[in-house]
């Protein structure tokens, strides 16, 4: 399972259960939801940081990759350079 599902489901899950306790013991929902909120928040930020540093590390990776490029694009590469081919006292054409 990817990292970031692992570290989504883990903190849902630590948000529900907080959540099921606090609108249990509060008359307040929104007040309960917001207490909720602010537990997972400091259970997952505590407990949880090598699960964040996989998500962060596989992020990283992906951003590092170039993007392939497609058809259209390399297409456009092509007839941009014949033009420059075709035509060197323009100059380079900026795209």
């Amino acid at each position: 399972m990817k990292p970031w599902v692992k570290y989504t489901i883990v903190r849902l899950g630590v948000f529900l259960v907080a959540l099921v306790v606090f609108v249990l013991l509060l008359p307040n929902p929104y007040l309960a939801t917001l207490l909720a909120a602010l537990v997972a928040f400091c259970v997952s930020y505590i407990f949880f940081a090598r699960l964040r540093r996989e998500v962060a590390l596989e992020l990283a990776e992906r951003r590092s990759r170039p993007e392939p490029l497609d058809r259209d694009s390399l297409a456009e590469d092509d007839e941009l350079a014949e033009h420059d081919a075709r035509h060197p006292e323009d100059g380079p054409r900026a795209s």
